[in-house]
């Protein structure tokens, strides 16, 4: 895709550089934004249209509500992502900790009917990155120290119902990234002395634009097909490596690339994806719901990269990501004229093969087993709280990395029953 101006070797040590940068999100879209789908493991999101929320899952579904309704939420995330090494590693140092202790996060949605046919929408989540942040001396440093890439969506959106079986929706997708990543360099590459690793690090920001396009066909009462797209929005972060308590010898030979305080840009995609959804109710009780997802996450793994130096670099790093797909299955109990009862399974497919797992991007195939429960305080006012639990189980990890002036270095070793839950909690008022 791009040309390579710089030599071989040159290359060899930014890509290194540059390695944990490009894949900190892992793959990972979370369906968990603050809202019931959670409860739901994301079965039948782009069909229910039974509240705002629908704006992060299908903009037609905005079509469905009438007035004025707004959705709110938080979430909490935690995981167990810990990284142990075997008897193959050759670098010194402990476990990993675990990744990601907590996080939170949280959720608007605004819709307004004008019309018999037209309503319009707003919505501001975040359902892109993953953040994760190793111990400082862990045996992987070398390899990537922490890191973090995050998107928040601001999505205005307008639908328009043609009759009571077709709805189509539009929504204009601004998302700011921000990306940040540290990579920590041995200083004592021929090991003649004890000096503490140095590192590097790289901060950067930018917006992105892309589009959500949605369908909803209602063949009959309570029976709802729902078809959503969003399309690709393209990042580009741009900043200069700095580094922090470099020795003379790593910095001599890394001043010698034209890296240090060399404006580097990243160009990064995120994913198009493809959501089919159905919602069919069997009684006034019981309603079952469907999902089947595709996400392009090969494009994400193609990473433009461009060093302004003296001696420029340009060229493209693979990070050998593949398209993924999900399927779910969930159902609706009514148990009473307030309480709604949510369950759903989902299974989504890995962004990456075995052998191309690294220590950035600790992410194989995952299963999620949500539940949660929406209590009708009156006609206006609903709440919910959601559970989920994302599992990956065990997880297998061997890197290698020449390094400049040192052996080769090598960490192998496995992520164990890995696991990311989340909990939310949101309300829905009507007006």
């Amino acid at each position: 895709m791009h040309k390579i101006f710089a030599r071989g070797g040159q290359l060899g040590i930014l890509a290194g550089a540059l390695a944990s940068a490009p894949v900190m999100a892992g793959g990972l879209f979370v369906y968990e934004v603050a809202n019931d789908n959670a409860g739901l493991a994301n079965a039948g999101t782009a069909a229910r249209a039974q509240n705002p929320s629908t704006l992060a899952s299908n903009v037609a579904g905005i079509s469905y509500l009438p007035g004025t309704q707004v959705s709110g939420g938080l979430q909490l995330l935690h995981s167990n992502l810990e990284f142990t090494p075997d008897d193959n590693s050759n670098v010194a140092g402990r476990d990993s900790g675990t990744l990601m202790e907590w996080a939170a996060g949280g959720s608007l949605f605004i819709t307004r009917q004008l019309d018999e046919h037209w309503h319009v929408g707003f919505a501001n989540y975040g359902d892109f990155g993953l953040g994760i942040d190793y111990e400082n001396a862990w045996s992987g440093r070398y390899f990537t120290q922490n890191g973090e890439l995050l998107g928040m969506t601001l999505q205005p959106s307008v639908a328009y119902r043609f009759n009571d079986q077709w709805s189509l929706g539009f929504g204009l997708r601004a998302m700011y990234a921000m990306l940040e990543t540290q990579l920590a360099l041995d200083n004592n590459p021929l090991g003649h002395h004890s000096d503490p690793d140095g590192k590097l690090v790289y901060e950067s920001n930018d917006w992105g634009f892309g589009a959500s396009l949605g369908m909803i066909y209602q063949p009959w009462q309570g029976t709802r097909v729902g078809l959503s797209y969003t399309s690709e929005i393209e990042l580009e972060f741009e900043d200069a490596f700095a580094p922090e308590g470099l020795g003379p010898l790593v910095t001599n030979n890394l001043q010698a690339t034209g890296l240090l305080g060399a404006d580097t840009q990243l160009q990064m995609n995120v994913p198009q994806t493809l959501t089919l959804s159905l919602y069919h109710t069997l009684n006034e009780r019981w309603a079952v719901l469907a999902s089947a997802n595709w996400q392009d996450w090969s494009s994400f793994g193609q990473v433009g990269v461009q060093v302004d130096s003296g001696n420029p670099v340009s060229a493209t790093v693979d990070a050998n990501f593949k398209d993924t797909w999900h399927l779910s299955l969930g159902t609706q109990y009514q148990a009473s004229k307030q309480l709604l009862w949510n369950l759903g399974v989902g299974y989504d497919s890995s962004p990456v093969s075995d052998s191309d797992r690294t220590f950035a991007m600790p992410l194989g195939s995952t299963w999620r087993f949500g539940s949660g429960l929406t209590y009708a305080l009156d006609q206006q006012t609903d709440l919910n709280l959601s559970y989920a639990l994302v599992w990956m189980g065990d997880m297998a990890v061997d890197q290698q990395k020449q390094l400049p002036l040192a052996d080769p270095k090598r960490v192998s070793g496995e992520f164990e029953d890995a696991w990311v839950q989340a909990v939310s909690a949101s309300a829905t008022w009507r007006f």
